[in-house]
């Protein structure tokens, strides 16, 4: 990158300010007060994202005279439920190509689930009035090297064969360059119905907002500290008080789960985005772009890209950042030499927009785990369930996962709770100093195929034997 190029696009980043979007807004309800007092309930529910609100709204449907609490440790949807890229997709194993490699004899019933899941929330948003721009305009991945497109024809041949492709449109350079203009997009493939864009942070406030409304009794700024046996029930200690419940719900994700041996499953990447000012309209008509569709790029360091509501283009990605012992902190989740670099990207994708500003640049930690899908457990004699490893894939996901931990709370025997994606488990991840240097290894050499044409070495193609992956 020439470096009168890189002031040039840097320069757009100059009044960036360094908090999410979605977040920034001054409709932002306030907090619910924090539990001061010791208390109990039938459910305990802990974590304020997607993964607990889901878990909370679905108990009080299913049963609504379950005394259900619900305990987030700062407020909802501060973390990344609040803060990603607003991409709600049906798929519930991180895209078709990772389900079919990992439960082939499943794929067709964890498509069908994921379809089923996704019209849950398109239902839920209508029936609760939830008001977060939800636009049911699928998503297309797009070719930006050769090789791209070829595996991209290859890929959809495939799932054709397998009757996979239902909904999903093959482009050419100029079919997908009629849908958005990019000179550097050579082909795409286009998921019509398998994913919407909304708000990601109204979403979360129009969640609690039906919790509430069901008799959710949710407390925020109230971290669990400590989970115990406490004769029949469990107990959750807090700052100032404590829950007694029969049965609880983990959904804390990427922070320390209090099942201690569910730690090892997962480990924290930090992601970072960029959002635009508004787009003019002449700047919207010169890239195209009236479906409104989600676009993300078929790279092993990709980006992903969507439109708001009001024409901001957000543009995140590419760098995926493990921070060496794997501990969440708020000091990673700004980093300005990934906005310079995305900032580039954005500009040598999109040229005709030289000139426009970032308003906003944000970071932070996602849950990743070694199969990128999320996995599921139970603690306590089954009284304890939980949920994690979504991997950056959890807008759509967590509601199935929600209806998961619910269903093995219940002991019940269903459709979801006999997937093998469910019994099992992925592969845990090794101790330091071996996590930092696999992963390390591992994300050279995805950089190093990206710009060999995709060729994968010896140590990707053992990480693909092992079904272990990493990617951004």
């Amino acid at each position: 990158m020439a470096p009168s190029a890189m002031t040039r696009w840097t320069a757009s980043l100059s009044e960036a300010q360094p908090v999410p979007y979605w977040l920034d807004d001054p409709g932002r309800p306030r907090p619910e007060p924090a539990l001061t007092a010791a208390d109990s309930c039938d459910l305990l529910v802990v974590g304020g994202g997607y993964s607990g609100l889901w878990t909370a709204l679905l108990a009080k449907e299913r049963d609504p005279g379950r005394d259900v609490v619900l305990l987030e440790g700062r407020e909802v949807g501060w973390a990344a439920s609040g803060r990603n890229g607003g991409f709600c997709a049906a798929s519930l194993t991180h895209g078709l190509a990772n389900g079919l490699a990992r439960w082939p004899g499943e794929i067709h019933r964890l498509q069908e689930l994921g379809a089923r899941n996704l019209d849950g929330i398109e239902a839920a948003v209508a029936r609760y009035g939830i008001d977060c721009e939800f636009e049911r305009t699928g998503e297309i991945d797009v070719a930006t090297e050769p090789y791209q497109a070829r595996e991209l024809r290859d890929w959809y041949e495939e799932t054709e064969r397998a009757g996979l492709a239902d909904g999903v449109e093959h482009l050419d350079a100029d079919a997908v360059r009629d849908q958005v203009d990019s000179p550097t997009f050579l082909g795409g493939l286009w998921d019509r119905g398998g994913v919407a864009m909304l708000h990601p942070a109204k979403l979360v406030w129009g969640l609690k907002a039906a919790c509430l409304r069901l008799g959710v009794r949710v407390h925020e700024h109230t971290p669990a500290l400590a989970l115990r046996r406490h004769g029949a029930a469990l107990a959750v200690r807090t700052p100032y008080g404590s829950v007694r419940a029969r049965k609880i719900a983990l959904g804390t994700n990427v922070f320390p789960n209090l099942v201690r041996r569910a730690r090892a499953y997962t480990v924290p990447v930090y992601d970072y985005a960029l959002m635009t000012e508004p787009l003019s309209d002449a700047q919207l008509a010169s890239i195209g772009w009236r479906g409104r569709q989600g676009l993300g790029d078929s790279a092993n360091q990709f980006h992903y890209f969507r439109l708001s509501a009001d024409n901001r283009v957000l543009w995140g990605g590419y760098d995926a950042v493990y921070p060496y012992g794997g501990r969440v902190r708020a000091e990673h989740d700004d980093r300005p030499e990934t906005y310079a670099k995305l900032a580039g990207h954005f500009f040598t994708c999109f040229p005709q927009l030289e000139g426009v500003r970032f308003t906003h640049a944000w970071g932070g930690a996602i849950d990743t785990c070694s199969r990128f899908s999320a996995f599921f457990g139970t603690a306590h004699r089954g009284d304890v369930a939980y949920a994690a490893g979504y991997t950056g894939l959890g807008v759509g996901a967590t509601r199935f996962g929600a209806d998961v931990m619910l269903d093995l709370l219940d002991g019940a025997d269903t459709e979801r709770t006999r997937l093998e994606m469910v019994r099992r488990k992925p592969l845990p991840f090794p101790p330091e100093p071996f996590a930092w240097t696999g992963i390390a290894l591992t994300k050279w050499s995805l950089a190093r195929a990206d710009s060999h044409g995709g060729r994968r070495n010896l140590w990707l193609r053992t990480m693909d034997r092992m079904g272990l992956g990493f990617d951004s």
